[in-house]
């Protein structure tokens, strides 16, 4: 059967079938990332991108194109996780741009949907690499262009264009030297590929939705009375067909002219707001203006206080300097508050926090210029996405790769010094860190000439595996010798402890530590974070 033409409802199904064929996928995509350490989330993160987009979609009842790919781009933004899932969002964004003003799609209008999403996914990639997820949805988009010329049954066109995307897939195991030594193809690519056989050739619409973990509640300590001038928190987004600077500048305006802790950010597709004030009504009025409403959240502050639940509504100051750090484990995040971190985002190898999550921990910070460390470098590219999209304060991203930089950085942060200095300073004391890891292997492999069975240990310095124990104990006394050798005039170091090792066990390598290198600053310390033994950070 032909199908020449494609409507709203039709591409709901597509993307709802798609998603779910990703879902049901992720974690055999999550395994062709190339280090066998168990962060492998690439899977994991594009099925909650997409899956956060398939909700959205399914709040659509409509048969114009255009209305349900706008549903895609806004919902994929909202929930897009890693670099992974940002490219993906990115991907969908293009595409909802190639499919403006229409009702329905021909072939034609397909592949040139996709050519705008690859034109808008490259761009959002500083330095773009062949042989990941662009290079197979580069090819998508070329091979579609081509199929649409010679045919105009979307059916044949995405047959052919599937069959060749497998097969620009198989090549990328020999396009990066990472992917050729792991034997494996691009993971992202393959993510992709999953979404658009979903959407073409399965008929499933069941989307088990991801369900959010429930927000960590606060301490009660030191609740100050204090009075409250606007007592309603009234946070949602507008759907817009139309935005601009201008009309952004109007909402805000009035917004200051009726409430306080405002922020406003925007994408094509939708504006967040967030403000307090006493009369939401009016603000929901003045929204639906602009455009339709979705996600409407209205707290009655001055009940939460007396009530003592939720959270404590004590506020800092108004003050210059905020920060947002990426962290996990109770002990890392205990003293990334000792260090004067704002808000904490829960996140890391096995999680990646969403642009949305990352973008409300900006909000909650009541400073005019931001920090965000996310302290990993799968969640430099959403924390940029943050940047661009928060339009209420300064935002700054420092690129620390790692929890070591973070700390790092936050120690050479004064809050006496300009904008400017501070950033030069902190970019510059996050470069003489040397950091070193010690998780297990979660599959048989070989990199760098070094087999790897699983279950092995394995001992990382900045992300490169150095050596491969069979013992936790050996495996990271013998990475801390590479770590000093490697850095001849260090001075410092500090070991991060997990919630898998004991304390006796800590205490084992401190000693080793103290006698062999006694000239070093040191410091054992508590970190709490899953999956990796030990986090070492030398200076």
């Amino acid at each position: 059967m032909k199908l020449l033409m494609i409507d709203g409802h039709r591409l709901k199904k597509f993307i709802i079938s798609g998603a779910n064929r990703l879902n049901q996928k992720k974690d055999e995509v999550d395994s062709l990332n190339v280090f066998p350490v168990p962060d492998g989330d690439t899977g994991t993160n594009m099925s909650l991108t997409v899956l956060s987009a398939a909700k959205e979609v399914a709040k659509i009842n409509s048969p114009n194109i255009h209305d349900i790919a706008k549903a895609l781009s806004t919902g994929s933004l909202k929930g897009a996780r890693g670099n992974s899932g940002v490219i993906l969002s990115q991907l969908f964004r293009g595409f909802c741009k190639g499919l403006e003003g229409k009702d329905r799609a021909s072939a034609k209008d397909i592949a040139e949907a996709f050519s705008k999403g690859v034109e808008s996914a490259y761009k959002a990639v500083m330095k773009p690499k062949e042989g990941t997820i662009l290079t197979v949805s580069k090819a998508i988009s070329e091979k579609s262009l081509e199929m649409a010329n010679k045919t105009e049954d979307i059916v044949e066109m995405m047959k052919e264009v599937l069959s060749y995307a497998n097969s620009v897939l198989d090549k990328t195991r020999n396009m990066l030297p990472e992917l050729k030594q792991a034997g494996v193809v691009d993971a992202g690519g393959k993510g992709l590929i999953s979404i658009l056989e979903g959407g073409f050739f399965d008929s499933g619409e069941y989307i088990e939705l991801y369900e959010e973990k429930e927000p960590k509640k606060l301490s009660d300590k030191n609740i100050k009375e204090i009075d409250i001038k606007y007592g309603y928190c009234t946070e949602f987004f507008i759907n817009i067909k139309n935005n601009n600077d201008n009309l952004e500048t109007e909402l805000k305006s009035f917004l200051e002219s009726i409430g306080d802790s405002i922020v406003l950010a925007s994408d094509d597709d939708f504006i967040k707001i967030h403000v307090h004030t006493n009369n939401p009504g009016k603000v929901l009025e003045r929204a639906m203006l602009v455009g339709s409403l979705d996600n409407i959240k209205i707290e009655n502050m001055r009940t939460q206080h007396s009530n003592l639940i939720d959270f404590t509504l004590e506020k800092e100051p108004s003050k210059d300097y905020g920060f947002v750090a990426v962290s996990i484990g109770e002990g890392i995040d205990n003293l990334f508050k000792e260090y004067g971190v704002d808000e904490l985002i829960t996140g890391g190898q096995t999680m990646n926090p969403s642009i949305e999550d990352i973008l409300n921990a900006v909000d909650r910070v009541d400073a005019k210029n931001v920090f965000i460390l996310p302290n990993n470098k799968n969640i430099i590219l959403a924390s940029e996405q943050v940047k661009e999209a928060c339009t209420s304060k300064n935002v700054e991203v420092i690129e620390t790769l790692s929890i070591a930089q973070g700390f790092s950085a936050l120690t050479s942060f004064l809050s006496t010094d300009s904008l400017e200095k501070n950033i030069k300073n902190m970019n510059e004391a996050i470069k003489y860190v040397s950091t070193g890891q010690i998780t297990y292997a979660v599959r048989d492999t070989s990199i760098d000439g070094i087999d790897i069975v699983q279950g092995d240990i394995l001992c990382m310095i900045d992300g490169k595996i150095k050596n491969v124990s069979k013992d936790i104990e050996l495996g990271t006394k013998e990475l801390i010798d590479k770590m000093i050798e490697e850095k001849e005039d260090a001075f410092n170091i500090s070991i991060y402890y997990g919630s898998d090792i004991k304390e006796e066990e800590a205490k084992k390598i401190e000693n080793y530590v103290s006698e062999k290198y006694d000239y070093l600053d040191f410091e054992l310390i508590y970190g709490g974070q899953p999956l990796y033994y030990y986090i070492i950070s030398i200076e």
